[in-house]
């Protein structure tokens, strides 16, 4: 049976709760939205889009102008139009485990959706005695309002027990390509997966847009392009054709990666953060291990990843942005600069979970604590 399997029952004290916290956030993303803030680039004004999402994970634009956004803990996709009113419920997707930081995770729409409808999807799945990150695709029948030719193109070959750090997000590259980042599941500064060429944890894949393998390392598993990541939580490709993660760090050690094929970027063998509650973890270098553009200490916990490449805000062309989950803020970064910093925050940047750019050249982001999608923009436009 298609759908998802929630991995807990849920009691009437618990829905009740739920409720209420629904009716809070709608009340909060209503008095929050427009606020103006001044920037680098002059005035800018938050727009609510729309509300009432639960858990939102991913956002992705159709051609049109609409657009889908994920519900991890719900395992639903969503469609609304342009103006943001909600359009329903895309039925039909793959068998999705609920639970932990696990559910439904990143929607990609690649640039020929228009001629040929497919969208790709992240989410954790069950199988063989635990837990692991999968990659689907189907095309999109808008007026069933469901996928059809439901395609599996990568699964983790081994289950890991518990819920965290499934990471998951999938973009297409400039070829046409897709790189998957995926989260070593938690598995801690002791567990070596991330380091392991066999295992699918804490890797970058590079697939073929059918799911077939578009890299092959010697002796890594097929389709691994990077190794050594912790939790990634934002991938792009740039303009100048970069590719660029940002992935969270344990306490501290929050990073921005470029890729290179064949590279390790470290985990756990080198990171600058700490155990949970102090102590050491690896080195803060490692030679034949690549080290980070930038690193957050103490961590601002980044997720989303977009660089700026609109006409709306010629000022911020270039740059990356990225959320924060824990932190109530959206980092912008200029490359050109270091890396330098710019922390964007107002009412409705509270635990921001992704961040993109719209058709319009506006930046549009998910708010995990309003339940919201926003839209930031100058003044008046």
């Amino acid at each position: 049976m298609k759908g998802h399997r929630q991995r807990q029952q849920i009691g009437f004290g618990a829905v009740f709760g739920a409720v209420l916290l629904a009716a809070m956030a709608s009340s909060v993303a209503k008095a929050a939205a427009d606020s103006v803030l001044d920037t680098s680039a002059g005035p800018m004004q938050i727009t609510l889009v729309a509300q009432g999402l639960d858990e939102p994970w991913g956002i992705a634009h159709l051609p049109d102008g609409r657009f889908l956004v994920t519900e991890r803990d719900r395992a639903r996709l969503r469609l609304f139009g342009a103006d943001g009113a909600d359009l329903g419920d895309i039925a039909g997707l793959p068998d999705v485990s609920v639970g932990g930081q696990g559910g439904l995770l990143d929607v990609m729409v690649p640039r020929g959706f228009a001629g040929d409808p497919w969208v790709y999807l992240t989410y954790a799945a069950d199988f063989n005695g635990g837990r692991g990150t999968a990659l689907a695709r189907g095309r999109v029948d808008f007026a069933a309002m469901r996928m059809t030719d439901l395609q599996v193109l990568f699964t983790a070959p081994e289950g890991v027990g518990g819920g965290n750090h499934f990471g998951a997000r999938v973009i297409e590259a400039q070829d046409g390509s897709l790189y998957l980042a995926l989260g070593e599941r938690g598995t801690g500064p002791d567990g070596l997966q991330a380091q392991d060429p066999s295992r699918s944890e804490g890797k970058v894949f590079h697939f073929n847009p059918d799911g077939s393998p578009a890299t092959q390392l010697s002796g890594a598993m097929a389709g691994i392009f990077t190794l050594g990541h912790r939790n990634p939580q934002g991938l792009i490709q740039t303009a100048a054709g970069d590719l660029v993660l940002v992935e969270h760090g344990p306490q501290g050690g929050d990073e921005v990666n470029i890729l290179t094929k064949g590279a390790n970027y470290g985990w756990p063998l080198v990171t600058k953060g700490e155990q949970y509650g102090g102590g050491t973890i690896g080195a803060p270098r490692r030679e034949g291990m690549v080290d980070a553009v930038k690193v957050w200490v103490p961590s601002i916990a980044p997720s989303g990843l977009m660089e700026y490449q609109g006409d709306l805000i010629p000022a911020w062309r270039g740059n990356l942005l990225t959320g924060s989950l824990n932190s109530d803020f959206i980092a912008r970064l200029d490359p050109r600069a270091g890396y330098l910093e710019e922390r964007i925050a107002a009412p409705e940047t509270a635990r921001v979970r992704d961040v993109v750019q719209a058709p319009d050249g506006s930046i549009w982001f998910l708010s995990v604590i309003d339940w919201a999608v926003y839209r930031l923009a100058p003044l008046g436009k």
